[in-house]
C-alpha cells in the first residue's frame, strides 16, 4: 500500500514541474527569440536503468509495475518563430533553415537515420560576450548602442563581430543610418560604403547540448558542436524584425489543465490510501 503511496506523490512531483515549465512558456509568450520547453517524464525504473549506464542492454523484465514517474528534464524546442516587423533598425531576427545532405527533418526538426540514430537540425544564432568574457549565444535581437559605440544585447552583453570582437562603431554612427546587408554586413545607407563590421553568426550543430543561461542566452555543454554559418547556409538575418517566442499558446493551454488535471487525480490517490490506512490502524487494528 505505501508503495501505491509513492507512487502518487511522484506523479504529484512530476505534473508539478510540467505546470511549472507550462507556466514558464506562457510567461515568455512575448519574449523575443525565446524558445519553448516541453517537460520529459520517464518511469522510475526506466530512469535508474539509464543513470546506472546499462540502458543500451536487451529488454529485461524489471517489475510487475512501474513504481512512479520522474520529471527527468526540459527539453527546449528550437524551431523558427514567426518573425514580427518592429521598423526599429537596432533590431534584427534570424530566419533559420539548416539543411544537412541527405536528410530530411521533420516539422519538429528531427530526423532518423537508416541505422537509427536521430539528428537534430543546426540551427544559427547570434553570438554575444557576457561581462565574463565567455561566449554565449542568443535568438533575441533587440540590440541597442552604447555611448562609446559598442553594439549590446538588453543584459549588457556585447554582440560579436566576425573578427571575434565585439562591435564597435565610430563615435556618432547611429543604426539608424546603417543597413544589414545579405552577408551579415554593416554599411553605410546613402553611400554603401562598409563599416568593417559583421555580424558573427554561430552554427549549433545540436542545438540539445545547449542549456539556458539566463536573459536568452544559451551556452554549449560540449566543445566542437559548433561553427561559423556557411555563405551558402539556408540563413538570412532581417533588420527592423524580432523573431517572436515559438510558444504555442493554444497547446500551452492544453497542457496546463491537462497537468493540473492528473495533479488532481493523484492527490485523490493519495487521500484514498490516507483512509485505508486510517481504517486498517484504527477500526481493523482495534478487533
Amino acid at each position: 500500500m505505501l508503495r501505491g503511496l509513492y507512487t502518487a506523490a511522484a506523479g504529484m512531483v512530476a505534473q508539478q514541474r510540467r505546470h511549472d515549465t507550462v507556466t514558464n512558456n506562457i510567461s515568455n509568450i512575448n519574449t523575443p527569440g525565446y524558445k519553448q520547453t516541453n517537460a520529459v517524464t520517464r518511469s522510475f525504473p526506466d530512469m535508474l536503468l539509464s543513470m546506472t549506464g546499462v540502458n543500451n542492454l536487451p529488454d529485461k523484465q524489471i517489475g510487475r509495475v512501474s513504481t512512479g514517474v520522474f520529471a527527468e528534464e526540459s527539453l527546449a524546442i528550437y524551431l523558427q518563430g514567426d518573425l514580427m516587423q518592429t521598423n526599429k533598425a537596432s533590431d534584427f531576427a534570424i530566419m533559420s533553415e539548416i539543411q544537412v545532405p541527405g536528410v530530411n527533418f521533420d516539422a519538429s526538426g528531427k530526423a532518423i537515420s537508416e541505422d537509427g540514430e536521430v539528428i537534430f537540425q543546426p540551427q544559427a544564432f547570434f553570438t554575444v560576450q557576457n561581462s565574463d568574457g565567455e561566449e554565449r549565444y542568443t535568438r533575441g535581437g533587440k540590440f541597442t548602442l552604447t555611448d562609446e559605440g559598442f553594439l549590446i544585447t538588453n543584459d549588457g552583453s556585447s554582440v560579436l563581430g566576425r573578427n571575434g570582437q565585439p562591435i564597435r562603431f565610430a563615435p556618432g554612427v547611429g543604426l539608424e543610418g546603417l543597413v544589414l546587408t545579405e552577408d551579415q554586413r554593416f554599411v553605410n545607407a546613402v553611400t554603401g560604403q562598409d563599416t568593417g563590421a559583421a555580424l558573427l553568426l554561430t552554427q549549433i550543430n545540436n542545438p540539445n547540448e545547449l542549456v539556458r543561461d539566463g536573459d536568452g542566452k544559451f551556452r554549449l555543454t560540449q566543445d566542437g558542436g559548433t561553427q561559423p554559418v556557411a555563405a551558402d547556409a539556408r540563413v538570412e538575418v532581417r533588420q527592423g524584425y524580432v523573431e517572436r517566442s515559438n510558444v504555442d499558446a493554444a497547446q500551452s493551454s492544453v497542457d496546463l489543465m491537462a497537468a493540473l488535471r492528473a495533479y488532481e487525480a493523484n492527490q485523490k490517490v493519495i487521500q484514498f490510501y490516507d483512509q485505508s490506512l486510517n481504517k486498517a490502524v484504527n477500526e481493523v487494528g482495534r478487533i
